[in-house]
């Protein structure tokens, strides 16, 4: 009963801090792009910081070393909840994220993401949105911002059966950047079905950065879902899931 309540408190204040950064996503595109964008996901950070105060929710990161500072990181990361899409943007730099055009439609939020410059495409579009992913996508890389894909394009229950999709490694052929992989288990206490949420620690962990030169898209693919699917096994045997799914298929 007491993680229903502090859930509803969190998004009860979740809602409020939305109302508070209003003002601030209508017209974020006037500023300029540095300062619009650590404005635009101060929201983001508030709500990492109510998780925490309400839920209880923490986290843990591993491998930062990984991501060159200066920016550039092609990062093909697990999506399991709404946390880490709050997290990314206060680690990584100024990054690129591949969402999907009709989150641009929703009311104020979506002027919001616009203002930060996405990589916002059509996904029944099928080669038009690939396209648009290594266009955008290798201008993003070469202007210093990192570049987030979540490979399986939506979010994945703990211990489902892997999705993973060609786009992100593409890039990563097309334009030879290294790629960053990235485990993460905040499926676990963040869900993506149902309304509460656990108090607990979430642990994201930043890969050595996989070469691409000499390699074929399906082969940096396949080396990516190894070691991120190898090591959310493992971060759910050391810390435990109750989300976890017994049968992936």
């Amino acid at each position: 009963m007491l993680t229903w309540l502090r859930t509803a408190l969190f998004a009860l204040f979740a809602i409020l801090s939305l109302l508070l950064h209003t003002p601030i996503l209508l017209v974020g595109h006037f500023l300029p792009f540095e300062r619009r964008y650590r404005l635009l996901f101060s929201f983001g950070r508030s709500l990492l910081w109510l998780a925490r105060v309400f839920t209880g929710i923490r986290y843990e990161v591993e491998g930062i070393e990984h991501l060159d500072p200066a920016g550039g990181n092609l990062v093909l990361a697990k999506h399991q909840s709404t946390w880490e899409t709050m997290f990314l943007p206060s680690t990584l730099r100024f990054p690129v994220f591949v969402l999907k055009r009709e989150l641009l439609r929703i009311p104020v939020f979506g002027q919001g993401l616009k203002a930060i410059v996405p990589i916002a495409i059509d996904r029944s579009s099928g080669r038009k949105a690939l396209a648009q992913i290594l266009k955008q996508g290798k201008q993003a890389l070469s202007d210093g911002r990192d570049v987030v894909i979540f490979p399986e394009g939506t979010r994945r229950l703990p211990g489902a059966a892997p999705n993973y999709r060609i786009g992100g490694a593409m890039l990563a052929e097309r334009s030879g950047a290294r790629v960053v992989p990235m485990a993460v288990d905040s499926g676990c206490l963040w869900p993506k079905k149902g309304f509460r949420m656990q108090p607990g620690t979430i642990h994201v962990v930043f890969g050595p950065p996989i070469e691409t030169q000499g390699r074929t898209a399906n082969e940096i693919n396949d080396a990516t879902q190894e070691w991120i699917e190898a090591t959310q096994e493992a971060l759910y045997a050391r810390h435990g899931c109750p989300n976890h799914v017994s049968d992936p298929a």
